[in-house]
């Protein structure tokens, strides 16, 4: 809801969009082990919601490995944190979309 609203003012948001999911993909990790990553970074990459998903898809596919709560948690808070400041930067800006548009 946030890149929507801003994509209203800003037009060039469109362009930035795939171009930050590709960011995001490579930040994810995914196709490479947690443990490439510094441990000094980890809390970095732990504020990627996305981490937390597929940490808990590899502890379920693979049962050595351990199910982390905590950083389910941590994927969970920065979800609603971003929802909560998309959706109210929305409802701020939806006032002047006529007048943009």
């Amino acid at each position: 809801m946030m890149l929507a609203a801003l994509n209203v003012r800003y037009r060039d948001i469109k362009f930035a969009v795939p171009f930050l999911i590709q960011v995001w993909l490579f930040a994810t990790p995914v196709i490479y082990p947690v443990t490439m990553v510094p441990s000094r970074f980890r809390p970095i990459l732990a504020l990627n919601p996305c981490w937390g998903i597929v940490d808990g898809f590899r502890a379920c596919l693979f049962p050595g490995l351990p199910f982390h709560f905590k950083l389910i948690a941590t994927s969970m808070g920065v979800v609603i944190a971003l929802f909560l400041a998309g959706s109210y930067y929305f409802h701020w800006a939806e006032k002047s979309f006529a007048d943009v548009i």
